[in-house]
């Protein structure tokens, strides 16, 4: 089996658990339709919150899909991303028996790992005392915690890693996967899932200052339009079974694409929304997948909804592609930001979207600036040509994630 950077991993296998659905394909029924998973908060009382809206997974119920054993011990984001696990792993077909004992591994992203777990556990803590705090709170509120429950669950024994780069964690998980398989992993599983809907959790994240506080469901996350002013929140995200192509093709495995690029790259300034890491990581990832900006057929955006974050995603996609050079879409408003989660569910939306060749719209944007130099898919759905897609993330702190996926 062919080891080193001429490899490339294939895409077996797509698990997602998201606001537009559980399943990718309810997911991409939802995403190219236009329907939203944005509502009013009701994991908990909001109402003294500044923030009225967040993508849900509202169609999960955890007594249905994880075992009652796991449901003492797991957060509500660990759940959801134990089904999407299961589900990629069935949706590749493979039978991890017959994976050699070390050769199937799992690398996950998370930015905030079990916060509603380690928020009740301590509100047990002040309001009982510390007879009244779980055992489990030891692990369950930790980053990390994803890559050890699904590895428990499914016995994969090979290499495992957890990464924390908020929204640019998924595809940063995925490029952890690849380095294994280009070492000779036969399997990987990996991604991202995300997700804080607790007072602790949304506390945090309105630190950042770029939550959407606006009022209507369907104008409080509008990345590129004239009236952006911030993101909604969500949980969710997607996870891919990732193989070696030689262990892929011996077994007859079903293919949705080919990973032929990515890059991270680092902002020296963190704080400066117009730093040049996003072009530099989309112009490494052209290149290690040997491809030509002109052979992009649509870029999945990270689209920040804040106005100089937007400003400097369309100027590095501008000046890689040319001013409206490509066609950009940000599926994302359906379902709020994922944080680590986001990318990972961008990037089965973009293997979807090459495998049907329609681009899904950036519903809700009505008013894209006229001087933003980004040929945004908004009204619904444009056919594409074309056998490559780019997805790009942005991830509070100067973190800059892309990925490359083609399909034959």
């Amino acid at each position: 089996m062919a080891t080193g950077p001429s490899v490339r991993p294939v895409i077996t296998g797509l698990g997602v658990a998201a606001p537009t659905g559980l399943g990718a394909e309810a997911h991409w029924a939802a995403t190219v339709g236009g329907t939203s998973g944005i509502a009013g908060i009701t994991r908990f009382d909001a109402s003294g919150y500044p923030v009225n809206f967040a993508g849900e997974v509202s169609e999960f119920v955890a007594a249905e899909h994880i075992p009652s054993r796991l449901l003492p011990q797991t957060d509500h984001q660990t759940r959801l991303a134990l089904y999407a696990a299961d589900e990629a792993l069935k949706d590749s077909g493979i039978d991890l028996a017959t994976v050699p004992e070390y050769q199937a591994g799992v690398a996950t992203a998370s930015s905030m790992g079990g916060f509603e777990f380690g928020q009740r556990e301590l509100q047990n803590l002040w309001s009982k005392g510390g007879a009244f705090v779980s055992a489990y709170q030891s692990f369950a509120w930790f980053y990390a915690v994803n890559t050890g429950q699904i590895s428990i669950r499914h016995g994969l024994k090979g290499p495992a890693s957890a990464v924390v780069s908020d929204q640019a964690g998924g595809l940063d998980a995925i490029g952890h996967a690849r380095r294994q398989i280009r070492k000779g992993t036969h399997l990987m599983l990996a991604g991202g899932v995300d997700g804080a809907l607790c007072p602790l959790g949304l506390a945090g994240q309105l630190a950042s200052g770029r939550l959407s506080t606006g009022d209507r469901a369907d104008r409080a996350y509008l990345p590129f339009d004239e009236a952006a002013a911030g993101h909604v929140p969500g949980e969710g995200g997607a996870y891919l079974v990732l193989e070696h192509p030689t262990a892929a093709e011996r077994r007859g495995a079903r293919v949705y694409g080919e990973l032929a690029g990515y890059a991270a790259t680092f902002d020296p300034d963190p704080h400066a929304a117009d730093a040049d890491g996003l072009e530099r990581a989309i112009r490494t990832a052209l290149a290690d997948a040997a491809l030509e900006p002109s052979e992009v057929a649509v870029v999945f955006a990270d689209a920040a909804g804040v106005p100089a974050a937007d400003r400097a995603e369309a100027a590095a996609l501008a000046a890689v592609f040319g001013p409206r050079g490509v066609p950009v879409t940000a599926p994302k408003v359906l379902t709020g930001r994922l944080y680590a989660g986001g990318a990972a569910l961008d990037l089965v939306s973009a293997l979807l979207a090459l495998r049907e060749g329609s681009a899904p719209p950036t519903a809700h944007v009505t008013a894209v600036p006229a001087e933003l130099p980004v040929d945004l898919v908004t009204g619904g759905p444009r056919a594409l040509t074309g056998r490559a897609a780019l997805v790009l993330a942005r991830g509070e702190g100067g973190f800059n994630a892309a990925a490359v996926v083609t399909v034959d």
